[in-house]
């Protein structure tokens, strides 16, 4: 019986040791420069992909576990962990010059335009979007920086000098932490995206975190906010206001007691928030009519030139430049089809020069003016088990300008009905990146979609600073550094 549970003892030891998670990073053999957006596949049809900063985590169950490694421009490579450990965690990568001599045989160079027509015609072929469930890892890195924060509180009878004194004093150290708070957020979330087509998903969230600095957690209304609660306090305390904006009554009855009483905000995440993100991130990898994919393949928008070839998983692989050639055509970027099936199997894009996204500029007005001056993002492909190709990694970056000035008005609720006047003034930048990572496909019907129901919310776990722990046994993104090395106060 003993040497029965000291067997036992040892096989769970060995399974715990055997089950671990390796972190390891992507290298050019030459440069020694980080190899982002390379494939790693663990299984036959899943896997991960390095992260910008060449970075990948895996989780191995064996030291003869292999894993191989594939990138655009470069060999595969098939290695084991033990393998990946006796290079210390850095692998090197070869360029894949010498396997593209067969295609100048004809000495003529490919012609673009042939190309992107033969793309387009074999889309139903190669790409299935209906009807398909995706394991899905979704990251979104937000950062805030004000750039202006001007704060005026007009003169009136019923405030004391003094308390008006002190009153833009504080308001004027909140202006200066404000600006130097250079806010940053990261929010993960795991889960599966069931989509029945382009207008119609269904999400089911696994687990779900929150990373940020809680005193520097700011927004447009944050702002305001705790520029309320700062002349709450100077104001007679005893009294409630109302709070107007213009013409608009946003409060009926504001005091700093009642400001004191605010419940803390539940830590859950709306579903259809989550699922709105991951969504619209899916939309940029398909070609139904009117997506953005489906116009940078007409003609009559773009144009295109060719540039060179290189290779991916063993095949030929075209690399084709286009650009506006219309003025509603907003992009400017890389396709990368393949010489055999003519599937796109890459598209890096972002606003040509001189584009704009969404803008309105109500200044004079309603103090508001807002334009999205930046858009750019990467869509990567991979060959599923019925060698459809699809989506393995979408990547979006919006960069927003906005500028809001309010005037608000503190309106005593009392015979004397008080005014106390504020102006605010806010001017920055917003900057989001949203990345999705597909570690997963298969089919479903159309009774198992209808079926499927959803929930309204799903709880997330508050952070303050990276911890590896929390994702250990998941397929996701490794974090940049910048992520790694962040920290927020409580």
């Amino acid at each position: 019986m003993k040497k029965t549970v000291a067997l036992l003892c040892m096989l769970l030891a060995t399974t715990v040791v055997c089950a671990q998670n390796i972190t390891a990073r992507l290298v050019d053999k030459n440069t020694e420069k980080p190899i982002p957006f390379a494939a790693i596949k663990t299984g036959e049809y899943n896997g991960v992909i390095s992260n910008e900063e060449g970075y990948f985590t895996i989780q191995a169950t064996a030291q003869n576990q292999t894993v191989t490694i594939s990138c655009l421009g470069y060999t595969n490579k098939t290695l084991s962990v033990q393998d990946i450990t006796d290079l210390h965690f850095i692998i090197p990568l070869d360029e894949a010059i010498n396997q593209l001599s067969t295609v100048y045989i004809s000495n003529k160079k490919p012609n673009a335009d042939s190309i992107i027509a033969r793309a387009r015609r074999n889309l139903s072929k190669n790409y299935q979007t209906n009807l398909y469930k995706h394991d899905i890892f979704s990251r979104e890195t937000a950062y805030m920086d004000f750039d202006k924060l001007d704060f005026n509180i007009e003169k009136s009878s019923h405030v004391k000098k003094g308390n008006l004194k002190l009153a833009n004093s504080s308001l004027d150290s909140l202006s200066k932490a404000i600006i130097n708070s250079k806010t940053k957020h990261f929010k993960d979330f795991k889960g599966v995206l069931y989509v029945g087509d382009s207008s119609q998903t269904k999400l089911s969230v696994q687990k779900a975190t929150e990373l940020l600095d809680q005193k520097n957690n700011l927004s447009i209304d944050e702002v305001q906010n705790r520029t309320e609660r700062v002349i709450l306090k100077y104001l007679d305390t005893t009294l409630t206001y109302k709070l107007k904006t213009g013409l608009f009554k946003i409060e009926d009855s504001l005091s700093l007691k009642e400001k004191d009483k605010q419940e803390p905000k539940k830590n859950e995440y709306e579903i259809n928030d989550l699922k709105g993100q991951a969504t619209e991130l899916l939309k940029r990898s398909q070609f139904y009519d009117n997506s953005m994919l489906l116009k940078l393949l007409d003609a009559n928008l773009y144009t295109y030139r060719f540039v060179d070839v290189s290779s991916f998983n063993n095949e030929l692989i075209y690399i084709i430049n286009y650009a506006p050639r219309r003025s509603k055509a907003k992009y400017t970027g890389t396709l990368y089809i393949t010489n055999d099936t003519y599937a796109i199997t890459r598209v890096n894009f972002k606003f040509a020069e001189g584009k704009r996204g969404e803008k309105f500029n109500l200044k004079l007005l309603l103090g508001v003016k807002y334009v999205e001056n930046r858009r750019q993002g990467t869509v990567i492909f991979q060959k599923d088990s019925l060698n459809i190709y699809q989506p393995q990694y979408i990547k979006l970056e919006e960069g927003r300008y906005f500028y809001v000035s309010r005037p608000l008005k503190f309106i005593e609720n009392s015979p004397e009905k008080n005014k106390t006047s504020f102006d605010f003034t806010i001017e920055g930048n917003i900057m989001t990146k949203q990345e999705l990572l597909l570690t997963a496909h298969s089919n479903i019907s159309q009774t198992d979609f209808k079926t499927l129901t959803e929930a309204k919310t799903v709880p997330y776990m508050t952070l303050h600073s990276y911890d590896a722990t929390i994702w250990k046994d998941n397929q996701t993104l490794e974090p940049l550094e910048e992520m790694k090395e962040f920290k927020g106060g409580d």
